[in-house]
């Protein structure tokens, strides 16, 4: 395989990564206008969140780094954020604290958009609730 096509592999995974990071931290507002879409973008938030609290790489940065190194170019070190995202922000490089603090404002972000969420489709039985 030429190893153009390695590179150009490299750069839709990381389009695929960007994506998916809007998705985690954004997605919960698209379930007002398209419910069903919860059973998806909730599972990604959880998984979102827990990379930064545990601290795991995401598979994405794997499969980038290797179709990277594939395509003669170096990979990075650390995971995605860290060398995409904070580098801009946060020059010194990524902590453990802003990792935590990252999985924190995907929570609460989440939390504001399933709130209003819950407001405009309250649950069958809160309607019950209050008679």
């Amino acid at each position: 395989m030429n190893l153009m096509w390695y590179v150009i592999a490299a750069d839709l995974v990381l389009v695929v990564h960007v994506l998916f990071i809007g998705f985690v931290v954004v997605g919960s507002f698209l379930t007002w206008r398209w419910p069903r879409l919860i059973w998806v973008q909730l599972p990604a938030t959880v998984y979102g969140a827990l990379v930064e609290f545990v601290g795991f790489a995401c598979p994405l940065t794997a499969l980038q780094n290797y179709l990277l190194r594939s395509g003669g170019r170096a990979g990075y070190r650390g995971g995605f954020i860290s060398h995409y995202l904070i580098q801009v922000i946060y020059p010194a490089g990524l902590t453990r604290g802003i990792q935590i603090g990252l999985g924190l404002f995907v929570v609460l972000v989440a939390m504001v958009g399933y709130g209003g969420y819950l407001r405009r489709n309250p649950p069958a039985w809160a309607g019950r609730a209050s008679r």
